[in-house]
Parts: structure tokens; sequence; C-alpha cells
């Protein structure tokens, strides 16, 4: 049975910067999980970050791209180690499709916030979300669960 690597703030857990969550209540995701299809992770904390944390966003400083948070603290090298940590549990569990929160700096899979701490969206993707595709995974977010559903509906 195909697995899923799926965002820990999608099921309730308080794993955001602010120590909140993003509960997504989808009944395919509930049976997913029955079914122990899911991993979970928030690659935030899997790099060592804390909840609560300052709001980090991604910025591109003379064509290199680096993660600070609000306070002007670099936390780029937690964000890859969480990034390198998701894709080890993909390459563990043969998995291919991801659900990620959209617009994190570490998940979005489409759009992420500019670096400016306005709340302004661009496109482009979070670290974790980067990795992921670097490597063959496919990355879904919450803006697209029917695709994400349609696809491993077809893949049976």
């Amino acid at each position: 049975m195909e697995k899923i690597l799926i965002s820990s703030c999608f099921l309730g857990n308080k794993v955001r910067y602010d120590g909140g969550d993003n509960l997504l209540v989808n009944a395919t995701l509930l049976r997913w999980q029955e079914e122990n299809r899911l991993v979970v992770i928030c690659p935030e904390l899997a790099g060592g970050l804390t909840t609560p944390r300052p709001p980090a966003e991604l910025q591109v400083i003379d064509g290199s791209i680096s993660v600070k948070t609000i306070t002007g603290q670099d936390v780029t090298n937690e964000f890859k180690q969480g990034a390198s940590k998701a894709l080890i549990l993909c390459q563990k569990h043969h998995i291919r499709y991801a659900l990620l929160k959209e617009s994190s700096p570490s998940c979005g899979s489409t759009t992420i916030y500019n670096g400016s701490f306005k709340q302004e969206k661009i496109l482009g993707q979070g670290v974790t979300s980067a990795i992921l595709r670097a490597n063959g995974i496919k990355v879904f977010s919450e803006k697209n669960l029917p695709l994400l559903i349609t696809e491993l509906s077809a893949d049976k």
C-alpha cells in the first residue's frame, strides 16, 4: 500500500511556529490515517527548531537562498536538516507522494512568503518541497489535495 509523507500540522499537531496547527479534515485523509499510510513529519521540528519559534521566511540574497526569522536569525541549516530528514523518511518508506503545507518556508509547493514578513506571497517552493522534488517525489498541498487523491486512485 502506497505511503504518503504528510505535514504534521495537518493532523492537528501543534507544530506551527506560533504553536498552532493546520488541521485538515478530509474523509480520504482519515481513511489513509486508519490504514497507516501516513508518514508524519514537521521538517522544521525535525531540523531542530522548537515550538513556538519566531516566524521564518525564505530570502534570496546575492542569488543564494537562506531562511531567516523575523528577528534576523539564520535558520537555513535547520531547514536543510529537516528537509534531509524528510527525504530519508521518503526513501526508507519508498514514498513517492508528499502532502505538505502550502506557503510554508519548508513545505510550500507553489507559493512561499516573499521574505519581507509583510504576509506577501510569491511563486516558489520551500526547502523541503525543493529537495523532495529534486529526488522524484511528487509534492502536493492542501490546495490541490483532490489531485493527489485522484493520482493515488489511478495508481492502484
